[in-house]
């Protein structure tokens, strides 16, 4: 027997997908900011390095932190809260706007990379 789906127009995607792409997304944003991708991309390796970019990157990551906290905390909820979990329109857009969320938070770092090297 299977269970019919909730959502009114009949469309079906598995919430794996939504789940991945928020843990690629989450997996980018930690090696941009934290894992030195970010940097090396804007600022330089080695030689090339430059300090005065490296603190704007990390004034970029300083602002983009809190965005990628709460877009964390919200796929976080969607699959820890049961109200969301067992209601796939809730936890369909519960995962969406967490995607949107991790999305803004490296446009928050890309912005100020491309600040910090100008």
């Amino acid at each position: 027997m299977q269970a019919m789906s909730e959502r009114p127009n009949g469309w079906w995607i598995s919430p794996a997908i939504p789940t991945i792409a928020n843990c690629a997304l989450a997996a980018l944003w930690i090696f941009s900011a934290l894992g030195g991708w970010g940097e090396a991309a804007f600022c330089g390796e080695d030689e090339g390095h430059d300090p005065s970019c490296a603190a704007g990157f990390d004034d970029a990551v300083r602002v983009s932190a809190p965005v990628a906290v709460i877009a964390a905390a919200l796929a976080v909820t969607a699959w820890t809260v049961p109200a969301v979990r067992r209601r796939p329109y809730r936890l369909d857009v519960l995962l969406a706007v967490a995607a949107f969320t991790w999305v803004i938070a490296e446009g928050v770092l890309f912005v100020g990379g491309y600040q910090a090297k100008a």
